[in-house]
């Protein structure tokens, strides 16, 4: 079942509470932006849009916030090395990522067979495989092309 948005706004409102912190809108409308993509997004295009709801709010604010958001497991992030992270709300549901090196779309996808070969390595070498994140770097299909 999907979450509502109003769901992911009182789980951010409990977390600041538990810690003490005052409640931003500013975290709110960066996780509202996430809530509505349907893609991962850099710290720069997350600043663009919550910028269009308000525009008093920095860069430097938007980075503070991602980190908080995500050591809290509200969202998740993937790392592109020297460029980056982006980001994406933490939904709920697993799933690997493949990541094309030439046009960097990213392509979402969960395997049963992936996931038991996994569990199957980490029990082979009595390993408590507790979490996992998969991202697998290629070219995809268009780029494939684009190279023939």
């Amino acid at each position: 079942m999907t979450k509502s948005f109003d769901e992911y706004k009182d789980r951010l409102k409990e977390i600041v509470k538990s810690k003490g912190l005052k409640y931003s809108t500013q975290r709110e409308e960066i996780l509202k932006v996430l809530y509505n993509s349907n893609k991962h997004l850099s710290p720069e295009e997350i600043y663009n849009e919550v910028k269009k709801i308000n525009p008093s709010i920095g860069l430097a604010t938007v980075y503070r916030a991602l980190s908080f958001l995500e050591n809290e497991g509200l969202v998740n992030s993937i790392s592109f090395g020297a460029e980056g992270k982006k980001y994406e709300l933490n939904r709920g549901s697993h799933h690997d990522h493949m990541i094309c090196l030439n046009c960097g779309k990213i392509i979402e996808f969960y395997d049963e067979e992936l996931e038991r070969l996994q569990e199957k390595i980490a029990k082979k070498h009595r390993f408590k495989l507790i979490t996992h994140e998969l991202n697998m770097y290629g070219l995809c299909e268009d780029c494939t092309k684009e190279e023939s």
